[in-house]
């Protein structure tokens, strides 16, 4: 038993990085719906995907979808990437859900086969090795409040209006949310926003504990960008492997029983032990002066 956990819980050997990671790199592909931009300076280890339909205010129709899985296919073995930020290039808008209007050319048997890709992309985006955050400046409906789901931190502007309204089209939530939305809120919470097909502000959410961080807009619109940014300089300077095998643990940790579940945290310690980063850290503490991690 845990040598298929430790097997499954190995992290994935470095691959070779995107081509183009600079942001001026992204100007020759201004036309593609979904842009990925690696920052530089002190922000180096922050990524970005840009999503930037706005004729369709980033519905998630067939190229969307593509182009994101394509970005997220290569950056999830890059070790470069320390932490991946979702935001919106189209002003009051985060995600709007699904493309009603490409789905609605769809037969039933192509709906299907279209919703398990969805579906398919979320989990993409939950398994993604290094940490993620959502930044919701504006609309997060539908499928744009399940594709923040996927990730693991989730940051708004006040304003921002959310919720998983698919009940009010005569649909019910079929990328994940009928399952991420209870084991972010519980259970009886969850079946209410459900339910009534309710929308809430950035503010509401925050409270019930949906986003972690709801700041106020400004004249840009760009305040959840600001803050999410703020919050990945936080987890830059921390070891990079650790903060991976942290996810790891928690996210499997929390589907199974407590006695599995402090098993699967065993595994990830004791692939933390051999790495160079431990040892940097406790000599750091030793010498008085701060880390300087490496990601070994």
């Amino acid at each position: 038993m845990l040598r298929v956990l430790t097997s499954a819980l190995r992290l994935p050997r470095p691959r070779r990085p995107l081509q183009a990671r600079g942001c001026a790199a992204n100007l020759a592909a201004a036309n593609r719906e979904i842009q990925v931009c690696a920052l530089a300076g002190p922000d180096q280890g922050i990524t970005e995907i840009l999503m930037n339909r706005p004729s369709a205010r980033n519905a998630l129709g067939n190229v969307f979808v593509s182009e994101l899985l394509e970005a997220l296919a290569q950056l999830r073995e890059d070790r470069q990437v320390r932490v991946l930020i979702f935001r919106s290039g189209v002003k009051g808008v985060f995600c709007a859900g699904a493309d009603l209007k490409e789905r609605e050319q769809m037969s039933e048997a192509e709906v299907g086969v279209f919703v398990q890709r969805l579906r398919g992309l979320m989990n993409e985006i939950a398994a993604f090795p290094a940490p993620t955050i959502a930044a919701m400046d504006g609309f997060a409906l539908g499928g744009g409040l399940e594709l923040a789901l996927a990730c693991d931190l989730r940051v708004a502007a006040s304003s921002a209006v959310m919720g998983l309204i698919e009940t009010t089209r005569g649909l019910l939530p079929g990328a994940g949310g009928t399952q991420r939305l209870p084991r972010c809120l519980g259970v009886a919470l969850a079946k209410e926003l459900i339910f009534t097909g309710r929308r809430l502000s950035g503010s509401q959410a925050q409270a019930l504990g949906l986003v972690n961080h709801a700041v106020a807009q400004n004249e840009e619109g760009n305040a959840a960008y600001h803050r999410a940014r703020a919050l990945a300089q936080e987890i830059l300077p921390q070891a990079p492997t650790a903060v991976r095998l942290g996810k790891v643990a928690i996210d499997r940790g929390t589907e199974v029983d407590i006695a599995s579940g402090m098993a699967i945290e065993g595994i990830c310690y004791a692939q933390n032990i051999p790495t160079r980063d431990r040892l940097e850290g406790m000599a750091a503490f030793r010498e008085k002066r701060p880390p300087r991690f490496v990601g070994e």
